[in-house]
């Protein structure tokens, strides 16, 4: 009886750390949205702009994203059950896409400001859904 009442004991208080969990993981679609917003940004400038100028634009406005999402996820004491799966997904899907628009976009659309509206929002997108799916997941 008694080893049956520790079980229960160790599953109860298992149970409440995945609460906490969950609870203290907003952070990550903090993160996402973050993602999702710079893609609003970072798109357009590599769909629109063309020359050294923007190559250097570009790559520090992405260096100052992705180091301060890195440090920020860093600083992070909570991981949920399945992150690793889930932000690989995620972030698999939005190369994807950022590949797609980036290759179309300088390939076939050229200048299209238009074009670079639609791809931003599409990058954004699959970040967008993330950080959604993952405060719904918190609560």
């Amino acid at each position: 009886m008694q080893e049956s009442a520790k079980a229960v004991g160790a599953l109860g208080r298992a149970a409440g750390l995945e609460q906490a969990a969950r609870q203290r993981s907003g952070w990550y679609a903090r993160y996402l949205w973050a993602f999702a917003a710079g893609q609003l940004v970072l798109v357009p400038i590599a769909v629109l702009w063309h020359g050294p100028l923007s190559g250097v634009v570009f790559a520090v406005t992405n260096a100052l994203l992705v180091t301060g999402l890195s440090v920020y996820a860093a600083r992070q004491r909570v991981v949920r059950r399945g992150f690793g799966v889930k932000h690989g997904v995620l972030v698999g899907s939005w190369a994807v896409v950022f590949a797609l628009s980036i290759t179309l976009g300088t390939a076939a659309f050229g200048h299209g400001v238009p074009f670079a509206a639609v791809a931003a929002l599409a990058c954004a997108l699959p970040l967008a859904v993330g950080a959604w799916t993952e405060t719904r997941g918190a609560v």
